[in-house]
């Protein structure tokens, strides 16, 4: 009965922990296809979309995930995440455009990078979980060094003038 019960323990602790990500990770999606469609800079809605597309990609992964476990995986993003896209929105509005969202997507990669690494770290969640969740992490890792790139070359760019 003992291990029944550490083997549910453990689904249940799959099944949540990839749903909290796979709502993080849809706030991203949806903020990078919104932002594709606002910014100017061509190079920028072609960047953006593609980071649009890797996030749905990763949220259909861990989808599948969850779905394996005989469960339904999240179908919405979180509340701290719209509230965030109203904000660069809001941001955008004024002043450069382009560096608005810039910044805000990569406060959004910080947001997500630091649920997956929080994940790995946390002794409560299983080993097998956090091996999965480690899977995503070089993605994660690209797509927010990439973003913080693309800030700090704008901020460079833009002291420099």
């Amino acid at each position: 009965m003992n291990t029944m019960t550490n083997i549910e323990t453990i689904r249940t602790e799959k099944i949540d922990t990839l749903n909290d990500l796979i709502a993080i990770t849809r706030d991203s999606a949806t903020f990078y296809n919104d932002a594709a469609k606002a910014v100017p800079n061509p190079a920028l809605k072609s960047l953006f979309g593609e980071m649009a597309s890797s996030k749905n990609g990763l949220v259909g992964a861990m989808s599948r995930e969850v779905r394996t476990e005989g469960a339904n995986p999240a179908t919405n993003g979180t509340v701290r995440g719209a509230w965030d896209k109203l904000y660069g929105e809001v941001r955008s509005q004024f002043g450069d455009t382009n560096y608005g969202y810039v910044s805000q997507l990569e406060s959004s990669e910080d947001r997500l990078m630091k649920a997956f690494n929080e994940v790995v770290a946390d002794d409560d969640v299983p080993t097998s979980v956090k091996q999965m969740v480690t899977n995503y992490l070089p993605t994660i890792r690209s797509h927010h060094d990439m973003m913080r790139d693309r800030k700090w070359s704008m901020q460079a760019a833009s002291a420099s003038h």
